[in-house]
């Protein structure tokens, strides 16, 4: 599938599925590596989402005609294009009480005791398909049915930075403290937006992340060893659900 459409009067949306699924998000990094590549002038910046690309551009510089060629003639070399290798992030995650007051109810919803939630939140590599909703926040697939648990009835004003939570059949990471409805299983001490890095955005679109758990010591001294800037996150190259 491959569609076109005007988005705007900076942009225009290219469509490469119908369908959320790894094959769409393969064409969808494949077509970004394309782009990076081609480095045309006039575009200012693509998104990739779930099944398409919205790409913002400069009208002075390039013309919705002139790009929309652009975009038929890269789509041509698509199939020549190897999808980038994706890496594995590892998310060190504290399943405490303190840190995750809704784990009960996950457990207690599925029949499940709060170690089985736990060992089956963190056994799959979750695939990263978008970035979006809030600076750092990744939308993930991938997560077992078996802890799949309705949002809260009533959304909490505030949940804190780093927040591991569940939210039907999907399971994310809230980079900023933010009011939310998401059953909160565990914390990461990692930050996943922060602006006065080189590189604000931990986390991006196409790689994998993996959840493991810590004790609350272990988070303290992770969450300190960031605070000072000397903590690494383990990133290795996903080698397709063998894990290191």
């Amino acid at each position: 599938m491959f569609e076109i459409q005007v988005y705007g009067d900076r942009g225009l949306r290219i469509t490469l599925g119908d369908s959320i699924s790894k094959e769409t998000n393969d064409r969808i990094r494949s077509f970004s590596s394309l782009l990076e590549d081609e480095n045309i002038k006039g575009v200012i910046e693509w998104i990739p989402t779930y099944t398409s690309i919205s790409i913002f551009y400069d009208p002075a510089l390039i013309s919705y005609d002139s790009l929309r060629e652009r975009m038929n003639s890269l789509y041509e070399n698509i199939s020549l294009i190897d999808v980038p290798p994706a890496d594995v992030i590892t998310i060190p995650v504290c399943y405490s009480k303190e840190y995750g007051p809704d784990l009960t109810n996950v457990s207690k919803h599925n029949q499940l005791t709060e170690e089985e939630v736990i060992k089956i939140h963190t056994e799959p590599d979750y695939l990263i398909y978008m970035m979006g909703f809030s600076p750092g926040f990744p939308y993930l697939g991938g997560m077992s049915e078996k802890i799949a648990t309705p949002r809260l009835s009533s959304p909490r004003a505030k949940i804190e930075a780093g927040s591991v939570g569940i939210a039907g059949s999907q399971t994310g990471i809230y980079p900023l403290e933010s009011p939310g409805g998401w059953q909160i299983i565990g914390r990461t001490p990692l930050k996943l937006y922060n602006p006065k890095s080189d590189h604000p955005i931990l986390l991006r679109s196409g790689n994998y992340i993996r959840f493991t758990p810590v004790t609350e010591e272990e988070y303290q001294t992770i969450e300190n060893a960031v605070l000072m800037g000397t903590y690494k996150p383990k990133r290795e190259l996903f080698k397709g659900g063998e894990k290191g």
